[in-house]
C-alpha cells in the first residue's frame, strides 16, 4: 500500500475508536430471553431497533417495568463512551493530510449515537450496520461504503480491531486493510498496536 494511492480511511466504532467504560450488554440480556437469539442478533445488527422495538422484534411482551432496568443499563453504557486517548490526534494528523474519514460498524441504533456526539466534526461518513442492512464482513456493507465514498476499493483503507469483519472482510472485498490489535503484539505491518502507529505509516 503507498500513501498515494489511499483516498480515504474507514474505522470500526467500539474497540478502535472509543470504548464503553460501563458494560451492562441490555440487547444481550434481550436476546437469552427470545426463541432465536442468533436471528434476534442479527435483526439487532441489520435493523434500526431501539430496545423496545426489538423486545418485540424477538416476540417478547414486556412492561414499561420490565424494560426500565434494561433501559437503564443502556443509559449508563451509552453515558460511558470515551474516545482512546490518541483518536483526536490521529484523526487531525490524517485530515491535515487530505484523507477522508469515515465510520463503519456493527452495532445496534442506540449506539451510533455517542459516536457521532464524540466524533461529529472529525469524520465526514457514518456507515451503521443498522442503517443499511448489512453487517461486517458482508461484501454489500463494503459496497456501499465504496458507492458513499465514490471511491474505487482500492482507494480505500479500512481499520478495525476484529481479524475476520474489519481485516480479512475489507481485503476479500479489494480495501486496504489494517488490524488494529490494541492487546496483541503486531506481527506484519498490517497489523497495529494503536492507531498512532497508522498516522507514523501514512506520515508525509
Amino acid at each position: 500500500m503507498s500513501r498515494g494511492e489511499i483516498k480515504a480511511i474507514m474505522f470500526d466504532a467500539y474497540g478502535t475508536l472509543c470504548h464503553m467504560t460501563v458494560r451492562r450488554r441490555p440487547y444481550r440480556q434481550l436476546a437469552r430471553q427470545v426463541a432465536d437469539p442468533i436471528g434476534f442478533t442479527k435483526a439487532v445488527m441489520t435493523q434500526p431497533l431501539g430496545l423496545i422495538e426489538a423486545a418485540h422484534r424477538g416476540g417478547l411482551s414486556l412492561t414499561p417495568v420490565d424494560l426500565a432496568p434494561l433501559a437503564q443499563d443502556l443509559a449508563d453504557e451509552l453515558a460511558g463512551v470515551r474516545l482512546y486517548a490518541e483518536v483526536p490526534a490521529v484523526l487531525a494528523q490524517l485530515r491535515a493530510q487530505g484523507y477522508r474519514l469515515g465510520v463503519v460498524a456493527n452495532l445496534a441504533l442506540p449506539y451510533a449515537e455517542p459516536v457521532r456526539r464524540l466524533l461529529q466534526d472529525q469524520l465526514a461518513l457514518w456507515c451503521w450496520s443498522c442503517e443499511l442492512g448489512y453487517p461486517k464482513p458482508h461484501p454489500e456493507l463494503y459496497r456501499l461504503v465504496c458507492e458513499q465514498l465514490a471511491l474505487p476499493a482500492e482507494a480505500v483503507l479500512m481499520v478495525g480491531d476484529s481479524r475476520v469483519a474489519d481485516y480479512v472482510g475489507a481485503k476479500a472485498c479489494g480495501l486496504h486493510a489494517r488490524w488494529l490489535r490494541r492487546r496483541g503484539t503486531p506481527q506484519t505491518q498490517e497489523e497495529l498496536g494503536s492507531l498512532t502507529a497508522l498516522a507514523a505509516q501514512l506520515a508525509p
